[in-house]
This record gives structure tokens, sequence and C-alpha cells, in this order.
């Protein structure tokens, strides 16, 4: 299927018009037409969890979707690919995604992930990956934690405009009042993660059906 003429939108819910993106100073020339990603969809408690990979087997793009086009509409142009290869199973994206929602919070922390854009966002993204299971963090933290303390609406710009969703766990930021915020695939996902990964709550939800 071809993804070439796909434009990749902010944090949204779904059914609502994408948004242009905003291009990057520095940004490479756009990926080939001729590159080939695979994707595969695995059922998960939180609903379908499809993740998108290169050729290298590095994630490009992932989250509670079955519609892979989706998915790469969120890949900077960048790294977007021609086309798409559906396989029944990522091997150890898969095995990781099921290890986690089966109680191995830490599964998905070494999973690799390649995105591209500005120098802030980029880091923002590296440090939302040292955000604990359990230990969700505010908008505001956040920014901190990035180096630049001013800048909430950059990190939540970073939550919003994160295309490898799970891996880089931008639903461990919460609103400074507590209440969730915006989440892309919806604020039941959010919330069911977040649950999920407190270790006050033994989640009836958690690992997968036989």
């Amino acid at each position: 299927m071809s993804v070439t003429d796909l434009v990749p939108p902010t944090e949204q819910p779904r059914g609502t018009t994408p948004q242009p993106p905003t291009e990057r100073r520095g940004s490479r020339s756009a990926a080939s037409p001729t590159t080939v990603a695979r994707w595969s969809t695995v059922s998960t408690p939180s609903g379908p969890f499809t993740a998108v990979v290169d050729e290298d087997s590095v994630v490009l793009a992932s989250g509670w979707t079955d519609d892979p086009d989706y998915l790469v509409a969120l890949v900077h142009p960048t790294l977007r690919p021609g086309s798409l290869e559906q396989i029944a199973s990522l091997g150890e994206i898969t095995d990781a995604v099921i290890a986690y929602y089966d109680g191995d919070l830490t599964a998905i922390d070494d999973v690799a992930v390649r995105q591209q854009s500005g120098d802030f966002l980029v880091h923002a993204w590296d440090v939302l990956r040292t955000v604990p299971a359990g230990e969700p963090v505010s908008y505001t933290q956040f920014a901190e934690r990035a180096g630049r303390p001013a800048a909430v609406r950059g990190a939540a710009s970073a939550c919003a405009r994160n295309a490898a969703a799970l891996f880089v766990p931008c639903h461990r930021v919460l609103r400074g009042d507590g209440g969730l915020g915006g989440f892309r695939y919806g604020l039941e996902v959010k919330r069911h993660l977040l649950a999920h990964e407190s270790p006050q709550v033994d989640s009836p939800d958690r690992g997968f059906a036989d």
C-alpha cells in the first residue's frame, strides 16, 4: 500500500482532520519512496496495538489502532516509508508488548525507536523514556527533566507529536492538577495504562486472555 502522500497529524482523537506538520530547520530530504516498512498488530487489554518498523527493525511509529496508514502519517517525512508489508509478528518487539501487558513493565524499555524533529523534541523524547512506570510526572516536571523548565508548552508538544506511543511513554505525563490531559488514543486507554503501571493497583485487566 502506498503511504507517500500521508501527512502527520498532531495529537488528536481519531476521526478528526490531520493538521500539516511543522517543518524543522536542518531536516533531511524526504525518505526514498522505495523504502519498505513492516507492521504487525497484536490484541491487548487496551485495544489493538500496531507497530511499524523500518528495515533495521527499529520502531518508527506505534499505537492503539489497527490502521498502519494512520501510524505512518505520524512519521517524520525524512523517515516515512514508501510502502508497507504486514507480517504476523515483529519478533522481539511484539514479545515486548506482550510481556508488558503480562506484568513486565520494563520489557518495552530497550525497544529501539527512531524519530526525527528539532533538537528539543528529539531530546524530550529521549527524556520521556527515562520516566519509570508507576511514577508519572506533570508537564512542568517533564520540562524540568528536559532541561528547559520554562518550556512547558514544548514538553506538551513532545507528547503530542510522539509517534512511538508506549515505547516512548507519553502516557506517563499528566496535568499539574493530576488530570489526565490529552492522549492521541483516547483517555480511556491512557487511564488503563496508568492503572496497569500503578504499584498500588493489581489491575484485573492485566495480562492477555487465553
